[in-house]
């Protein structure tokens, strides 16, 4: 057949399959369309070199979104000249934008050829042009019998669906029309929906979703369902859904690892119920698990939370002991705890090991220490460590910080020292409050200076009325 009479053939064929981002139902691999024919003798005979200009020669007008599909189709058996076909109608036929068909068709030949990561970019790509994401599912199902393709393309899908938040809902129907069809989701997308579930509407949303999802068979949950799970409830303050997930974990028999009692015992701690959280210590010391830095620092912040800062000591050298490194998140527990206590000096000792193992103290442990040690009168010490952590161009400290110092100052009689940090507190955006104007009053009045004093209530008295 020459050039010129297979335009005219195909081009009469292309009237026949405008190009559409509806629904098609694909043929049988075995194809009767005559471009079909041709285009696939001519990517599978011709050289590489040759077959791409002759393409362009015999199909000026480019092809249909269904030619393309069936040409993939045609070719699957060799997914990557299946690849290159499909770049190439991309690339070459612009006035023909590739369809969601033929992308479907493209992303069954490279999930039938285990090229997974090729495979997913291109459902990222497909989900660009469509505003639909179940409009894309729906043709992925529609060919997935005749591509004879490979389930995790639907993972791929979610997965990629729920990069964007509003589309939590289409990726639950999608999952319960798959399930329908008897086609499973692997377990980390059932876990990456629970979890989005979790964050959108709510852990008790989540928890309903994992049961609907694992209740029916199919897919068996894993130690990574449980832990979110616990997690969502733990960050909602609902201790008890905690240990109601804990016990659905164990009558799954599935095994907690070290982030599952982490959890429980965080939770316990936040409750105030440390004996509890030494029971779930115990517990996974017995299973053999080798606890991590964070199962330390959870019991350790436990223990300095509810006033047991040498517990919590005694851990933290067990730990070393155990060849687990502290971190600073180790310190500041430790810290707080020994300001919790009124220990300043043992406070201030860890807070120099702090510094030698180059960490740096956070907001809230700035907080702590400048509080004790104003309480015990050290307002001076106070300031020099102030001044030290102020150094840091990346610390922001707390306006508490700068209210207890300018208390403390005030109370042993340094009132420039007061006011320097007092116009510093300014510049950093905390403009001076009633407190303040209290603590300034109180220092000049125990200097002898009412007259300051009497000024210092006047303008507050203005401040207050708006003046």
């Amino acid at each position: 057949m020459s050039l010129t009479l297979l335009r005219r053939a195909t081009a009469n064929h292309r009237l026949l399959h405008p190009i559409s981002y509806s629904t098609h139902t694909l043929c049988p691999p075995t194809s009767d369309d005559p471009a079909v024919k041709t285009a696939v003798s001519i990517l599978s005979h011709q050289r590489s070199k040759s077959r791409w200009s002759t393409l362009l020669s015999v199909f000026p007008g480019g092809l249909s979104g269904h030619q393309i599909s069936q040409i993939i189709i045609q070719i699957r058996n060799n997914p990557h000249l299946a690849l290159r076909f499909f770049h190439f109608t991309t690339l070459r036929f612009p006035s023909n934008p590739p369809s969601l068909l033929s992308y479907a068709t493209i992303i069954h030949t490279l999930a039938r050829a285990r090229l997974k990561s090729r495979a997913q970019t291109l459902v990222k790509d497909a989900l660009l042009i469509s505003p639909d994401h179940f409009q894309l599912f729906k043709l992925l199902v529609d060919t997935y019998r005749v591509c004879d393709s490979a389930p995790f393309v639907f993972d791929f899908l979610i997965k990629s669906s729920l990069v964007d938040s509003n589309n939590l809902d289409s990726c639950l129907r999608i999952l319960r029309v798959l399930k329908s069809r008897g086609i499973n989701v692997d377990v980390a997308t059932c876990n990456a929906l629970i979890s989005a579930c979790c964050k959108r509407k709510g852990c008790f949303s989540g928890y309903d979703l994992y049961k609907s999802v694992f209740y029916e068979g199919g897919v068996l949950p894993n130690v990574h369902t449980f832990n979110q799970l616990m997690l969502s409830f733990h960050t909602s303050g609902l201790l008890d859904m905690v240990e109601e997930v804990w016990i659905e974990m164990v009558k799954r028999n599935c095994s907690p690892n070290c982030y599952s009692y982490t959890v429980l015992m965080e939770a316990y701690c936040e409750e105030g119920d440390i004996n509890k959280a030494q029971n779930v210590w115990q517990e996974l010391k017995l299973t053999g698990l080798e606890p991590d830095v964070v199962d330390y620092n959870t019991l350790i912040g436990g223990y300095c939370n509810a006033g047991e800062v040498d517990k919590g000591e005694e851990l933290y050298k067990e730990m070393v002991l155990s060849g687990v490194d502290a971190t600073c998140v180790t310190y500041q527990h430790l810290v707080n705890g020994y300001c919790l206590a009124q220990d300043a000096d043992s406070a201030m000792l860890l807070y120099r090991d702090m510094c030698r193992k180059g960490y740096s103290p956070d907001a809230a442990t700035v907080d702590a220490v400048v509080c004790v040690l104003c309480d015990k009168s050290y307002a001076m010490e106070a300031l020099g460590f102030f001044t030290r952590v102020m150094d840091n161009a990346d610390f922001v400290a707390r306006e508490t910080s700068y209210e207890k110092l300018i208390k403390g100052l005030c109370g042993v009689g340094k009132m420039e020292e007061a006011l320097k940090l007092q116009a510093q507190m300014v510049g950093k955006g905390f403009p001076p409050n009633a407190n303040i104007y209290g603590f300034f009053i109180d220092g000049y009045m125990k200097q002898g200076k009412p007259d300051v004093a009497d000024r210092l209530r006047k303008e507050v008295t203005a401040m207050s009325a708006g003046v």
